[in-house]
């Protein structure tokens, strides 16, 4: 028996669907660096965004659905599969992280501020770390991680700082307001244990005893009660 035609045409739908998410999943794994929607569009010459978002749909739920390690996430402004974090600690012993990749103390001190308080004056910087910052700044600006974004309208219009896209495909974030809130970063003060009574000093001893002098001032309830009656 031969298909309907609405058939046929949901087969051929099906069909083309596949094609686009297989298409779309090629283009991710050719890269390993966030690639836009519109570049997606224009390589693989679909229609719409709307085919690309589908795919990536599509994509993930087939990757979630079959266990895989890997999803496709959104990073700076465009798409990358990325590793399932749970599987980051066994990943890690098997690659050694490059060492120009690798950010000292102060380099991260400082690249925190400028994250967080850009567009930022490298004076502004210093006040706040208590040192001076330009050889960190240069070296976060050669590992892009920063950049000049304009000059302050002060006095000797000195150069303000912020993140580049870079930073964000390092750090894995879709945009800066996916950076942690400042009280997230707070440690919370541990609790403060109240001593156990047998462990108690001195003072503690010296309360448990009966004050004589109270109980000589205070009548017992019961002769209250019959010196009224």
């Amino acid at each position: 028996m031969s298909k309907s035609p609405a058939k046929k045409n949901d087969d051929s739908t099906e069909q083309m669907s596949d094609k686009i998410a297989a298409t779309v999943e090629a283009i991710l794994f050719s890269t390993d660096t966030p690639i836009t929607a519109s570049k997606i569009l224009q390589v693989a010459e679909l229609s719409s965004k709307r085919e690309v978002t589908g795919a990536i749909e599509a994509l993930n739920a087939r990757y979630e659905e079959s266990g895989a390690a890997f999803r496709i996430e959104t990073i700076a402004g465009g798409y990358r599969l990325q590793t399932l974090e749970a599987y980051h600690e066994v990943l890690s012993r098997l690659f050694k992280v490059k060492s120009e990749s690798k950010l000292s103390q102060p380099a991260m001190e400082t690249l925190s501020i400028v994250a967080y308080r850009q567009p930022v004056l490298r004076a502004d910087i210093e006040a706040i770390r208590g040192v001076a910052c330009g050889e960190v700044l240069r070296g976060l600006m050669d590992k892009l991680l920063i950049k000049i974004v304009g000059r302050a309208e002060v006095i000797g219009r000195p150069m303000l700082y912020g993140t580049t896209r870079r930073f964000l495909e390092v750090f894995g974030l879709a945009s800066l307001n996916d950076l942690p809130r400042a009280d997230e970063l707070r440690q919370r003060p541990e609790k403060t244990q109240t001593p156990a009574p047998d462990q108690a000093g001195d003072e503690g001893d010296e309360s448990d005893e009966p004050d004589e002098s109270a109980s000589d001032e205070a009548p017992d309830e019961s002769e209250a009660e019959t010196a009224t009656d």
